[in-house]
């Protein structure tokens, strides 16, 4: 497996805070129905359409506070996501983002430099939405 990692974001919110909003995919929904196709949710899946090919995504583990592990669902190859938060002070959280991909060698010349910016961008987008910095 390939791992990559973004960059550390500082999050203006206690830990608690952060948690309880990343760890349910029905609280991405006023988000994510306007910017992807066929989006559904529960507290623990959620599938769409980008790009046109089809996601599905499940939560597998969640640690209260401090790690979220996602991974797809009925997709061609495996993965995992995690979102780790440590709160490092009162309404001070770190987040970090981990993927892990089953990518071959071609993939990872094509997609690598991508994936990572991707994560950068996501966490960059997290942080700023909680600190109210989104542009």
């Amino acid at each position: 497996m390939t791992e990559y990692k973004s960059k550390q974001v500082r999050i203006n919110r206690p830990g608690e805070a952060v948690y309880a909003v990343l760890s349910r995919f029905d609280n991405f929904t006023p988000i994510a129905k306007d910017r992807v196709e066929q989006w559904s949710a529960t507290e623990d899946r959620c599938s769409f359409k980008a790009q046109g090919f089809s996601v599905s995504l499940k939560m597998v583990e969640r640690e209260p506070f401090s790690l979220i592990k996602i991974t797809g669902d009925d997709i061609p190859f495996e993965f995992f996501f995690w979102i780790q938060l440590k709160e490092v002070a009162p309404g001070d959280t770190r987040m970090l983002l981990t993927l892990r991909a089953e990518l071959n060698m071609m993939m990872k010349m094509m997609v690598g430099g991508k994936l990572q910016k991707a994560l950068d961008d996501i966490a960059d987008k997290i942080a700023g939405a909680f600190n109210g910095t989104l542009m």
